[in-house]
């Protein structure tokens, strides 16, 4: 269902994207960023489809951010190249900045602007036509829920009315594709699970997205496929549920002679198995559904949150 605005018209949103033959709206390859010795991204290869919610999944500092910066054009690679809607993102900068949506991680407004006027110089910057501009943000103003709020100063604002804010803004010049870089950062859970039916919303609506995150249940409550990145270097893409099938959906966690130990089964009845084996000395003894961090630690050894 399209989203109706607060005097009762339909509010225009992205149009579905059209994909390329391959029908990925966004291609990523043998990409490398090196910055002094450090490799930041590795020789990276992924692929979206048109009309996905795609997740980047990793620990701080693996190197989400370094990606989404060459996808937005913000950083030039050292080598291989990024395509975005069959768009090179170096030698066609400009127009893949026509057809794209950011929304960094830190807070980007303008603090000594309002709500609205944050809006208005983004629509200045892509060319607006002062109707068009005029309509189309207080069409969105009306899709995030911060119609009343369009005359308060950033300041002024939550926490998670503001990322609303710089989400707004970043469909003001109607994207094919999304960026959200940490898009729920600092945020506390019901301004996060706002954000979350925002992005389903948005997505719904024909919107491509792409999140870096490194919140489990973030990626696997939001997106169709998650890409794990872990020192520059993708080490695992599918489904959510796909990934953990090939560790195990059952999660038994005891902790024997003082140590914690997982271990994963493909169904319930097997997990139960292995509880008989177990000897009279274990204790807390927990049975739950495994999860992408379970599968992200089993290959690397790291926790998500860990630096």
């Amino acid at each position: 269902m399209m989203p109706v605005n607060a005097a009762g018209a339909t509010a225009t949103v992205p149009a579905k994207a059209t994909a390329s033959a391959s029908g990925d709206i966004i291609r990523v390859e043998r990409l490398t960023k090196v910055y002094g010795n450090t490799r930041a991204v590795d020789g990276l290869d992924l692929s979206v489809r048109a009309g996905q919610i795609f997740g980047f999944l990793g620990p701080n500092g693996a190197g989400k951010t370094t990606t989404i910066r060459v996808m937005t054009t913000l950083t030039k690679p050292t080598s291989g190249r990024v395509i975005v809607a069959g768009h090179d993102v170096v030698r066609e900068a400009a127009a893949v900045k026509r057809i794209m949506g950011v929304v960094q991680q830190h807070m980007s407004l303008d603090r000594e602007l309002t709500v609205a006027e944050n809006m208005e110089v983004h629509a200045l910057l892509h060319h607006m036509a002062r109707g068009d501009r005029r309509a189309r943000i207080a069409e969105l103003l009306s899709y995030v829920e911060l119609s009343e709020y369009a005359s308060s100063l950033v300041d002024d604002l939550s926490g998670g009315m503001k990322r609303r804010t710089m989400i707004a803004r970043a469909l003001v010049h109607r994207p094919r594709v999304l960026f959200l870089d940490e898009p729920t950062v600092g945020l506390d859970p019901q301004s996060r699970r706002r954000i979350w039916h925002l992005i389903r919303r948005m997505n719904a609506d024909g919107t491509t997205v792409f999140l870096t995150t490194h919140h489990i249940e973030e990626a696997q409550v939001l997106c169709d496929r998650v890409g794990i990145i872990h020192r520059g270097k993708l080490i695992a893409m599918g489904e959510p549920n796909e990934l953990r099938s090939k560790l195990g959906i059952v999660a038994v966690e005891s902790v024997v002679d003082g140590a914690t130990e997982y271990r994963f089964f493909p169904d319930q009845a097997a997990a139960m198995s292995y509880l008989q084996t177990l000897p009279p000395s274990a204790r807390g003894v927990k049975v739950r559904e495994s999860n992408l961090e379970d599968f992200f630690i089993e290959l690397t050894g790291q926790r998500v949150d860990e630096r």
